[in-house]
């Protein structure tokens, strides 16, 4: 039985909102998130402007530019996280990377999820877990590999 999930899904002043909308159907990101939590959690997903995430990953990471995905963690069990996307990052890495919109998202969002419970990829060896585990829930989920 998958971890039970409170989800709050929030749209930011995004460029082609609707685009991004039909790309991130709350029954969809619960989905994806609960296949990716190992405990029940609480979970909000914002999706923001560059503006916004250049904004957070400076004041948080002290990076002066808009990524992906930011997650800020504050509890493992449950699981209590943020999760900001970056609609415009999302978009160009999903089109460079030839993904849909949908596929991108997913990834992103059990990428996030897996940070949140203490996943990490700063060292190459974690990395290679961390991304082996992301496969695994991709392909469970009806995805190709992000890699």
């Amino acid at each position: 039985m998958l971890p039970e999930l409170s989800l709050s899904l929030q749209f930011g002043k995004i460029t082609d909102a609707d685009k991004h909308r039909e790309a991130l159907k709350r029954h969809k990101v619960i989905r994806w998130i609960r296949n990716t939590l190992e405990v029940d959690g609480e979970i909000t997903v914002r999706i923001v402007d560059a503006e916004e995430g250049q904004t957070l990953n400076r004041e948080y990471r002290q990076k002066d530019y808009a990524t992906n995905v930011l997650t800020f963690d504050y509890t493992q069990e449950p699981v209590t996280a943020d999760l900001v996307l970056c609609a415009p990052v999302i978009a160009k890495e999903a089109k460079e990377q030839k993904k849909t919109l949908e596929a991108h998202y997913a990834h992103m969002i059990v990428h996030g999820t897996l940070h949140a419970q203490g996943w990490d990829h700063e060292l190459d060896e974690d990395a290679e877990v961390m991304e082996l585990r992301e496969s695994e829930i991709m392909a469970r989920l009806g995805f190709k590999n992000p890699y």
